[in-house]
C-alpha cells in the first residue's frame, strides 16, 4: 500500500466522500484527489502530515499513526525517521540494500522475507 491508497482508505472508513471530507477539514478537493491518486507526493511539512493524520482519525503514539508517518516518508522518497533513529539498523542498511538490489525477488519471496523480519523483530505481535 502506498500513501495515497492509505489516505483514501482512511477517508472512506470515515464514510465520507472526497468533497465532504475536504469541506469538513478545510482542504482543496482537487489537491486532495491528487494525493489519493498518487499524482502529488505527501507534503514535506511534518506538521501538515500530522494534521492530516488527525483529520483521518488517527491518534498520536499509536501504531496506525506511526505507519501513516512512515508511509508519508516513503511517499516522499525518504527513509522513515523510525528507521534512521536505529543506529544498528542504519549501519546494516547498505548491506541489506546491496543484497536486495538486483535480486529480483517475487512478490511471495518478498512477503516471506518481510514476515521473517517482523517475526524476528517483534515475535509477540501479529502483523497482517
Amino acid at each position: 500500500m502506498n500513501f495515497g491508497n492509505l489516505v483514501k482508505d482512511l477517508r472512506i472508513a470515515q464514510r465520507k466522500t472526497l468533497r465532504q471530507f475536504c469541506l469538513d477539514n478545510g482542504l482543496d478537493p482537487s489537491n486532495w484527489s491528487k494525493i489519493e491518486r498518487n499524482v502529488n507526493p505527501p507534503p514535506r511539512d511534518e506538521a501538515t502530515v500530522s494534521r492530516w493524520a488527525r483529520f483521518l482519525g488517527l491518534l498520536p503514539d499509536t501504531e496506525a499513526w506511526r505507519d501513516f508517518m512512515c508511509q508519508a516518508d516513503i511517499g516522499r522518497g525518504k527513509i522513515p525517521a523510525e528507521v534512521m533513529s536505529d543506529q544498528i539498523l542504519v549501519s546494516r542498511l547498505p548491506v541489506l540494500l546491496r543484497a536486495v538490489r538486483g535480486a529480483e525477488l517475487t512478490e511471495t519471496q518478498l512477503d516471506d522475507f518481510i514476515a521473517k523480519v517482523r517475526e524476528a523483530h517483534c515475535p509477540d505481535v501479529t502483523i497482517p
